[in-house]
């Protein structure tokens, strides 16, 4: 069986310059958005196993985060919006014949894929939105905020050691977002850590989540979505409840929705097969549909 390899290089979208893991592969352009404070490294165990399936998927940094341009002055959803919709449009123009596109996304990625669908004007075959914010209160920021780590590491009057830092950045994002700490691909907490290198990124990374926060109280037009919508959510998620899939539902009752049992927030990482079938499967219905 042939393995697709994947690529990382940089691309500018929108003005922002970027960092892209890619698998070439074939079928629909599978687009994955990451969340809040995370990067494209999120999906590195799900793109394993889509380039065994000769899956054509990338994986890239939004704006703001991981090794991408930082954002803007103004408001933070417009900008991942024109970013994700030029993205979207140079993935479907790239195809090999050009084709439209699956967008799915975790936590704040999956804001952005549900945003992208409701938008006529693009190549969207179908959304995929993973463990969606923007139903509920956003405690997912409340916890992040107020985890112990993490205000310790801003208040400390000292330098911290890098390393040091790196442990805390690590344990703390495998405490609040997984239901099994212990199913966290040692590869993503260890990126995690590495794009947040020293308390001025930390500090950066609340100052951006203050910033957003307001803007994820109604921030969809759900009666504008036309495509399909897979609904993927974990009946452990602490950081954003998925009693949230009602109100996507109560919108559009047509949306599948699939409630992983003990899992958290970030059900790329700790059930990546599942994920990957899911998808997989998704975008052959889509295909044959359009």
């Amino acid at each position: 069986m042939s393995v697709q390899p994947l690529f990382e290089h940089r691309l500018e979208v929108d003005g922002y310059e970027t960092r892209v893991l890619e698998l070439e592969g074939e079928g629909p352009g599978l687009i994955l958005f990451h969340g809040f404070g995370d990067s494209a490294d999120t999906w590195r165990p799900l793109l394993d196993v889509l380039g065994r399936r000769n899956q054509r998927a990338l994986a890239v940094d939004l704006p703001g985060f991981g090794a991408a341009s930082r954002l803007g002055p103004g408001a933070i959803l417009p900008q991942l919006d024109a970013f994700a919709g030029a993205l979207v449009e140079w993935v479907a123009e790239n195809g090999d014949p050009p084709t439209q596109v699956i967008a799915s996304g975790n936590s704040l990625g999956g804001v952005v894929s549900l945003r992208l669908a409701e938008r006529a004007d693009l190549p969207i075959a179908g959304v995929v939105p993973i463990a969606p914010a923007g139903f509920d209160m956003p405690r997912w920021f409340e916890l992040i905020e107020r985890d112990p780590v993490v205000r310790t590491v801003l208040s400390l009057p000292v330098p911290i050691p890098r390393q040091a830092l790196a442990l805390a950045v690590g344990e703390t994002f495998r405490r609040l977002a997984f239901a099994r700490p212990g199913a966290a691909d040692r590869r993503v907490l260890a990126a995690m850590a590495a794009h947040h290198p020293s308390r001025d990124a930390v500090h950066r990374l609340i100052t951006t989540g203050r910033r957003l926060l307001p803007e994820l109280t109604d921030c969809y037009d759900l009666l504008d979505v036309e495509c399909p919508v897979l609904l993927i959510w974990g009946t452990r998620d602490r950081m954003v409840s998925h009693s949230g899939a009602k109100v996507l539902t109560a919108a559009l009752p047509d949306t599948r929705v699939v409630l992983l049992e003990g899992c958290g927030h970030c059900p790329q990482i700790e059930e990546t097969d599942r994920v990957a079938e899911l998808l997989l499967a998704f975008a052959a219905e889509t295909t044959v549909a359009a």
